[in-house]
């Protein structure tokens, strides 16, 4: 590959009328001039169809129909993406600023990695200037990742020749496929992998897996199959460390 990477953006919607438009913005407000976008929608009834029609001539490839839930959704953008890097941006999250997928490109081009990824802010849904929490990542090491850490998946930039070699999302789990690949590729794969100490991305507040403690009790269930699947021992106590991890996320904040 050369320097003038071709970065795929995968955004997945479904009934996102009132998160995708700032979505889709932040993408096509990039001053990275070699982007695919791909828009994968699960058969949405409100107005998001509607939404994506305004911007149909900027959008690379677009589908909507029915899936299997987001991970085959975002497999469906993988399958389809042509560049040589994949990011994926979901419906309600956007992009912090227009140079983003530069310094994305610049990362994969200085160093040679598989994989790179940032830091990430939770932001108020109704006002997302107001920060809820600040996922400050830092660099990756599996001694951490034994204790608990995770790196913020919209911030996750990987080659297609990874996915391409090692697989897809696992469409067996519902809320943790996410976290699997994080095992898969990191731990198990041993993929090149850098950090950029930057805040990335703004995700608004209410993901499923911890929208309530059932959910966040399923999460955990998830989270220990994800382990068994890459045949891994897991950390005894990793249920309860994965999310004390979470709890400085909300007394951080970034310098701005």
């Amino acid at each position: 590959m050369n320097s003038n990477f071709k970065i795929s953006i995968i955004t997945v919607s479904f009934n996102s009328q009132n998160t995708l438009r700032r979505t889709i913005e932040s993408v096509l407000s990039q001053n990275y001039d070699n982007i695919e976008f791909i828009l994968i929608d699960g058969g949405s009834t409100d107005w998001t169809l509607d939404i994506i029609d305004n911007y149909k001539d900027r959008i690379n490839f677009f589908i909507s129909e029915p899936d299997k839930g987001i991970y085959d959704a975002m497999n469906k953008g993988i399958i389809a993406a042509s560049g040589d890097i994949i990011g994926i941006l979901n419906s309600d999250d956007f992009y912090t600023d227009e140079t983003i997928l530069k310094k994305v490109a610049d990362k994969f081009h200085e160093t040679t990695c598989d994989a790179a990824y940032g830091d990430l802010l939770y932001v108020k849904s109704m006002d997302v200037s107001k920060i809820f929490r600040y996922w400050k990542s830092g660099s990756f090491s599996v001694k951490k990742l034994r204790k608990g850490w995770m790196l913020p998946h919209p911030t996750f930039f990987v080659k297609k020749s990874v996915y391409e070699k090692y697989g897809l999302y696992n469409t067996q789990l519902n809320s943790a496929s996410d976290y699997e690949m994080i095992l898969r590729l990191l731990y198990n794969c041993n993929i090149k992998v850098n950090y950029m100490p930057l805040v990335m991305v703004k995700m608004r507040v209410g993901g499923t897996s911890n929208a309530n403690l059932i959910n966040r009790f399923r999460a955990n269930k998830e989270d220990a199959k994800a382990w068994e699947l890459n045949n891994l021992d897991r950390p005894m106590f990793i249920r309860f460390l994965k999310p004390l991890q979470k709890i400085k996320q909300f007394f951080l904040r970034p310098k701005l």
